[in-house]
This record gives C-alpha cells, structure tokens and sequence, in this order.
C-alpha cells in the first residue's frame, strides 16, 4: 500500500508563494499518475488542480494554470507543488494522492479516480 505525507502547508499572503511536498513510500506508485487536490473549508468536494505523469508530463486546472507547477524528484520518493501568486480562492486543504490512472487526457482526473490518499495540509492566505 502506498503511503503519504503531505507538509509545507501554512499562511501565505496574497500574492506570495509557498511549496508543498509529499513523501511517497509503497509499491509502483511511480507507474501512476500522482495528483495535487484541493478542498475548500466550505465544501467536501476536491478539486483535481494537477497531475503528473510517471514520464514527468503535467497538466493542471485551468484555476492554477500558470500560477502553479506539480513536480517530482523520484530520487527523494517525493512530489512537489509549487504555488507562486497565490490568492484568497486557493485557501483550503491540499491532498497528494497516487495510483491515478497511467496517463491523463485533457484535465487532471477526479478524486475518484485516485484510491490512495494522504491526510492533508491546510493553506491559509491572508490579505
């Protein structure tokens, strides 16, 4: 079973920046699409932001589309989210999740889609 652990997570301010990571461990997690999630405070819905490939190929939601990057160092078992200019409608809790589908089409794929998940970290922006 893979395992998870999300950090990096914190209070950021309008328009700074802040990296979050996630420690993967478990079998041939590399061989699936591994994704970044979002869950705002007033909803149980968690939106997909973005995905990478087991080759490194990206794609995001059209709501963090230049603003942020996912990354991986498989050296370090470790997934990467980048997000610089950050904004009021990015608070929320971010979840990594693996074992996605092999390849992505058009958008990063649903929740559902993913059946491993890590616990969360919260991102706070403040004006």
């Amino acid at each position: 079973q893979v395992r998870l652990v999300e950090s990096g997570g914190g209070s950021v301010q309008s328009g700074g920046s802040l990296r979050l990571s996630c420690q993967a461990s478990g079998p041939r997690y590399r061989d699936y699409l591994m994704g970044w999630f979002r869950r705002r405070d007033v909803s149980q819905y968690r939106e997909a932001i973005a995905a990478i490939d087991s080759d490194g190929g990206t794609i995001y939601a059209d709501s963090v589309k230049g603003r942020f990057t996912i990354s991986k160092d498989d050296a370090r078992n470790t997934l990467y989210l980048q997000m610089n200019n950050v904004q009021a409608e990015d608070a929320g809790m971010y979840y990594c999740a693996a074992n996605g589908p092999m390849r992505f089409s058009t958008i990063p794929p649903p929740a559902n889609m993913y059946d491993q998940w890590g616990q969360g970290t919260r991102v706070t922006v403040s004006s």
